[in-house]
């Protein structure tokens, strides 16, 4: 009886160090039960949850309620639809929500809320310089998209690094 005890114990170890049920089989097999089936269920279970973790969340939010509420966004996945207004220097190599300008450029985007164009700097939006000259041509008023996440709420503003952006439509100029 002990023996096959400790038969089934060195079995189910081992299959659980094997994993997805080769040895789970046969520990079914020999003991007739179906604890061995639970066990391989709680291993998919547990790559299921790693590969939902993986996959991440992307919340589009509008730059105004990201402003007003930097806090509930911060290490978050965020995509915005916006005019673009210009490239900057704006927060660059400032210590607390450190972006070197050696490798970092700033883009602003323009206030949705008022007819001219004034910048929503409170909006820091960091592009790594080797993206940004893929977007030299950009223009203020043209409409873009872009998905970052918010690394910083320092001086009560959003800091965001930028993993992509697109050219939604191109503003038209008067000839």
């Amino acid at each position: 009886m002990k023996n096959k005890i400790i038969t089934a114990l060195m079995l189910f170890v081992l299959g659980l160090s094997i994993g997805n049920g080769i040895v789970s089989n046969s520990v079914m097999a020999q003991n007739g039960s179906s604890k061995s089936a639970v066990v391989e269920n709680t291993q998919t279970t547990v790559v299921n949850s790693q590969l939902t973790q993986k996959a991440e969340t992307v919340m589009s939010v509008k730059p105004l309620d990201l402003v007003e509420n930097p806090d509930v966004y911060l290490n978050k996945k965020i995509k915005i639809t916006a005019l673009f207004d210009k490239f900057s220097i704006l927060g660059l190599d400032y210590k607390p929500a450190l972006r070197s300008s050696e490798k970092y450029i700033t883009f602003l985007i323009q206030r949705p809320e008022v007819s001219n164009d004034i910048p929503l700097s409170e909006l820091k939006n960091f592009l790594t310089r080797d993206m940004a000259e893929k977007f030299i041509d950009l223009n203020n008023g043209d409409t873009i998209e872009y998905t970052g996440t918010v690394f910083s709420t320092a001086l009560g503003d959003v800091w965001v690094d930028v993993d992509s952006l697109t050219v939604l439509k191109k503003k038209e100029t008067k000839k």
